[in-house]
């Protein structure tokens, strides 16, 4: 119970890495605070803790929505009395196609959710975090960072790499105020984050590399696991890591080396 009296929010705890998170924080004693936009998922996310004996609040909102995300972290703080952990887990693929044919709408749906939400994330649980210290971990991706080869992926890699220079920017900004801030970039895991992916037009951009056999080294060419990415972000959540910030850590079983 490494995080007994912690008080934690998850943004997209609904499946993926965001669930996986959730219930490894709710493991450890963290009150957990389950948001995302899909009331069955996260009500089945808080269920999961409270079964195992943990505590959990149910938090619906869009991270993109100012409105909501400041209601419902208000719940959060109300209900537990303080916030320590926040995971900033919520975001999209969206469209990836050639630059001259991406929308603009799709291009500023993938800002709007993937940015914008992260920035509201920060803007919003920053002052809660400020009364005693704390963690915030972003979930980045490999896109954008290490990796550039996804055919159209331009709008989400260009989110992700944002990510990382926020991650990196606040870690000076908050340090004073004891708030550690990290990201965390996976690669290929399995979750349901392809249920939101529109490709148009790969043929178009896709440069070809050709790896060696498996093209995740450490699993022979498998998708990771989000209780991988998960274990890792309980680790940057914990006082185990209370020497580390402005850090991108890659959980990608050496994918991204390849490319």
């Amino acid at each position: 119970m490494e995080l007994e009296a912690r008080v934690a929010l998850v943004t997209g705890a609904g499946s993926g890495i965001g669930k996986a998170s959730a219930l490894a924080l709710g493991r450890e004693g963290a009150a957990v605070g389950v948001l995302g936009r899909t009331v069955s998922e996260i009500e089945e996310t808080a269920e999961e803790i409270t079964q195992a004996g943990g505590r959990a609040i149910v938090l619906k909102a869009d991270v993109a929505d100012e409105n909501e995300m400041r209601g419902a972290v208000e719940r959060l703080v109300s209900e537990f009395g303080r916030l320590d952990i926040v995971v900033a887990n919520a975001g999209v693929n969206g469209v990836w196609a050639p630059i001259d044919d991406l929308k603009p709408d799709e291009w500023d749906a993938t800002i709007h959710i993937n940015l914008r939400g992260t920035y509201l994330t920060f803007n919003i649980t920053v002052p809660h975090l400020k009364k005693e210290g704390g963690s915030i971990v972003v979930v980045s991706s490999i896109n954008g960072n290490r990796t550039f080869t996804t055919p159209g992926a331009t709008a989400y890699s260009a989110t992700k790499a944002a990510q990382v220079a926020m991650v990196q920017q606040l870690a000076l900004e908050l340090g004073k105020h004891r708030i550690r801030v990290n990201a965390v970039c996976p690669g290929a895991i399995d979750t349901k984050i392809d249920d939101n992916t529109k490709i148009r037009g790969a043929d178009e951009t896709e440069v070809p590399v050709e790896f060696p056999e498996g093209e995740i080294p450490i699993t022979g060419g498998k998708p990771g696991h989000s209780d991988e990415v998960a274990d890792v972000i309980l680790f940057l959540a914990s006082d185990r890591s209370r020497h580390v910030t402005g850090t991108p850590i890659y959980v990608d079983g050496g994918q991204g080396l390849l490319r």
